[in-house]
């Protein structure tokens, strides 16, 4: 089964995707910073034995221990676990649909986060998978849940909800236009945060920006998911406004045509300059000036991260090595 990235990407012309993740724990342990072996893996069990087989997903479970470095790095590269779930895997497991579509990952800073990713902006119907599977887990075990606060967190700002939903953008036209930051202000006045794309703390690697709501507490989830898309849509439209404008500037359009053409032609390419060149070239398909496939670029921005290469060669692989790797795969998936 192809990705769930993979035949979706061409409606993806500025909100590449869509992202919920609901935070749950179990009422009878601890929080998994105070659960030893034992414990973690007791809880592993509960939820693995809850989900596997009756909640109308095909999921997998995976023991983290079992995955060497790479491939551990490589699902955080690909969204489907958090950098901290990736580095210290002991007593940690997941839970991944094979369009890789739902992840849960269980042990972390809480026992479940529930994650499901679609294409686009798909607000609604990506929060109706991940609830339909938060009902089938609470079918079946306690939750800790308080009436009067909500949903019990290990840390205070998930509390209420436990819900962070978020949409991944490629700005080009806006970050270049260095409007970024006051974006950022005016947001955070609306209880939404912008950030990059791997949330706090990550540069905006290919003009990707993460934009999720910060609030939890105090509100619903349906007013949190409308309040993220009207917000959303507004960038969308600022963006596409400013891509009108640049698209036509005999200056950039000549950059998009170089990016392209160091794609096609690079013998050697880190990822970081992939990346750059790769944000010019979607600026290009998206806005009809290149006859290339958004879905092939969403596919490479996946597959060329340094983890990714290395999990897919089956080694650790030097950067100068990996730069040639990744140079020949971005040639000949551009042909």
């Amino acid at each position: 089964m192809s990705k769930w990235y993979i035949g979706n990407s061409e409606k993806c012309r500025v909100v590449v995707s869509t992202r919920i993740r609901l935070a749950r724990n179990l009422e009878d342990y601890p929080f998994p910073a105070k659960l030893d072996a034992s414990g973690k893996a007791q809880v592993n069990a509960l939820v693995r034995d809850a989900l596997l087989g009756s909640c109308g997903e095909d999921l997998s479970y995976i023991e983290m221990e079992n995955l060497t470095r790479a491939q551990a790095v490589s699902m955080a590269e690909r969204h489907l676990v958090s950098p901290e779930f990736a580095s210290e895997v002991k007593g940690r497991a997941l839970l991944l649909s094979e369009d890789e579509s739902v992840s849960i990952m269980l042990c972390e800073e809480d026992h479940i986060r529930l994650q499901v990713m679609e294409a686009g902006l798909a607000l609604d119907s990506a929060y109706k998978r991940a609830d339909d599977l938060d009902n089938a887990i609470s079918s079946k075990l306690k939750l800790a849940f308080d009436e009067r606060i909500g949903f019990l967190t290990q840390c205070p700002t998930n509390l209420g909800t436990a819900m962070r939903a978020s949409v991944m953008l490629h700005l080009p036209a806006l970050a270049k236009s260095g409007q970024i930051t006051k974006i950022a202000a005016t947001v955070s006045k609306l209880g939404l945060i912008i950030r990059g794309a791997y949330g706090e703390g990550s540069s905006p690697n290919g003009d990707m920006y993460q934009l999720s709501n910060q609030v939890t507490l105090g509100i619903s989830e349906e007013t949190a998911l409308s309040n993220l898309k009207s917000i959303a849509q507004q960038l969308v439209a600022q963006e596409l406004s400013l891509r009108e404008q640049i698209i036509k500037n005999p200056v950039w359009e000549d950059k998009i045509f170089r990016a392209l053409g160091i794609l096609k032609n690079a013998r050697l390419m880190s990822c970081e300059e992939f990346m750059q060149l790769s944000s010019l070239v979607r600026l290009g398909a998206a806005e009809g000036l290149l006859d290339v496939s958004l879905e092939a670029l969403s596919e490479l921005n996946v597959d060329m991260q340094p983890a990714t290469v290395n999990a897919r060669e089956g080694r650790t692989l030097e950067p100068a090595e990996r730069d040639a790797i990744r140079a020949k795969a971005v040639r000949e998936a551009l042909g």
